[in-house]
Order: C-alpha cells, then sequence, then structure tokens
C-alpha cells in the first residue's frame, strides 16, 4: 500500500517561508539560506518554489525544472486575474506574436493543434481559425483549465504536466504544437523537446517562447533560475537541444517576452520544423 503524503505543519511553513523572504529582501543571505532549508525540510514537494529562490540566489544547485507542485500552485493562486496580470500589466502577447509568425511564414492551416500549458487558453484563442480539426490543451493548474474550458476552444482539456503527457499520450500525433511561456519554467529542455518530436506529424510545427540571456551570463549548463525566479536559457542551448532531438529551425525571432520590474525580458520566438524519417 503506498504511504500517504506527511502532512505539512502550514503554520510553521508560513513562519519559515515569510522568515525567508524578509532575510532574503534584507540582503542577509546566509540567515536566508537557512531559512529557505527549513521551509523545504517542511515541504519536500516544495509548494511555495524554495529551491527555485535558492537558485536564483545562486545557494542551492539548479534544477532540471520547477517543481511541479510549485508551478500548480502558483497558476491556481493567480487564475482568476492571470490574463489581467499577464497582459495588461507584464505586456505579454506571445500568443499573439506565435499567430503573426505563422501567418507571415505562410504556414498553416493546421490539421491538429496541442497547445502545451495552455493557461486560460490565450494560444487557443489566437490560433483556433488557424486549426481545421482538434485542439488539445493542458496544463498542470486545474484552475486554468477551468477558465480555459469555460472559452470552448479545446476539444479536449487535460490538468497535466506536459512531459508527463508526451510520454504517455495516446493523442495525436499533431501537426502544430505550442508552448508559449513555458520553458521559464524548465531548465533542461531535452525531455520536452524530445518528448514533442515523439509526439508531431513528420515535419510539423513546434513553436515556443523562451527567455534568452548571453552565453557569458549563463554559463556551461546553457540555463539558470534569473532574478524573477524563472528559467533563462542561451539562444546556443536551445539550438543545440533542438537539433538533438531532431528539429530544424524554420525560424527564430528576437521578442521582448513581457516586462519584469519595468524592464524588458528579452526572448526568442521559435518555430521548428521535425525532420521526417
Amino acid at each position: 500500500m503506498a504511504k500517504a503524503p506527511a502532512k505539512i505543519d502550514e503554520e510553521a511553513l508560513a513562519e519559515a517561508y515569510n522568515r525567508a523572504l524578509a532575510l532574503e529582501k534584507s540582503g542577509d543571505l546566509d540567515a536566508a539560506e537557512k531559512a529557505y532549508a527549513e521551509v523545504l525540510a517542511l515541504d519536500p514537494e516544495d509548494h511555495g518554489g524554495a529551491s527555485v529562490r535558492l537558485a536564483a540566489l545562486g545557494r542551492g544547485e539548479t534544477p532540471i525544472k520547477a517543481p511541479d507542485a510549485y508551478v500548480e500552485t502558483l497558476f491556481d493562486q493567480h487564475a482568476e486575474a492571470f490574463e489581467e496580470i499577464l497582459v495588461e500589466q507584464l505586456g505579454y502577447c506571445v500568443p499573439v506574436m506565435i499567430r503573426q509568425k505563422l501567418q507571415e511564414l505562410k504556414l498553416g492551416p493546421f490539421d491538429s493543434l496541442l497547445d502545451l500549458g495552455c493557461g486560460t487558453g490565450l494560444t487557443g484563442a489566437s490560433l483556433r481559425d488557424m486549426v481545421n480539426g482538434e485542439m488539445v490543451g493542458l496544463d498542470l493548474s486545474e484552475n486554468m483549465v477551468e477558465i480555459a474550458h469555460e472559452k470552448d476552444f479545446y476539444e479536449t482539456l487535460y490538468v497535466a504536466e506536459g512531459v508527463d503527457y508526451l510520454d504517455d499520450n495516446e493523442d495525436g500525433p499533431f501537426a502544430l504544437v505550442t508552448a508559449a511561456d513555458v520553458l521559464p519554467y524548465i531548465g533542461a529542455l531535452e525531455p520536452l523537446f524530445f518528448g514533442v518530436a515523439e509526439n508531431l506529424e513528420d515535419n510539423g510545427l513546434f513553436v515556443f517562447s523562451s527567455e534568452t540571456r548571453s552565453d557569458a551570463e549563463i554559463g556551461p549548463l546553457g540555463y539558470k533560475v534569473g532574478p524573477s525566479q524563472r528559467f533563462v536559457h542561451s539562444q546556443s542551448y536551445v539550438t543545440d537541444r533542438l537539433a538533438a532531438t531532431g528539429f530544424d529551425i524554420v525560424s527564430m525571432t528576437d521578442i521582448n517576452v513581457r516586462m519584469e520590474n519595468g524592464q524588458p525580458s528579452p526572448g526568442h520566438l521559435v518555430v521548428a520544423r521535425l525532420k521526417s524519417e
């Protein structure tokens, strides 16, 4: 019989997390590191993203991705205000950029679409009239998926983690896979890229956004957690991982992904094509 997960001491967790945040803000990083370690001891699944914050401070190993529990909690909490925050306050318009880029390249219409990290359905809204067949969306946040469901753009919606779904998927294969604002929650890209390749038709398209920094800033790993607790990648790392998983780059465009503390967050919009076997 599977062992039931240990019950979290919510009061102790909140105290430790708030103390860690205060110490981080005050600049006492040694004490903040110890407090975040207490948080992780109380909550090993890391709903608050303590491991990500430690990595952003340079005080912990860079994880290969943000913890699922953290991503789920973050987006469940912000689902109702998500579009107002992201679009109106942070100037996020990647789904519209995807549409414009596909039209510019004269790509489409498509027989099917898989939208990874669909959120509230912004990409589905942008591309619905460019997809003649089924649109499938998935997101870790149940609250986000509920909002996307209400909009009725997708034939099928799942509450699921992207790589897990790609490993077990019985839908598809798809003509187009999109991942708008997904890479900032993933460090190591090969599992995602390989999973997409396994779920695409021959010559199918993969379109995604990434937040990009220089090789010198990121270092040899090819990715790191930035000050905003989001993963940033080097351009060379992204292109290398695409080549290694069977993709040719059709287009790689410099974009501003969103505003971060009043400053643009530079990145890329990538259109890649799966090589035919």
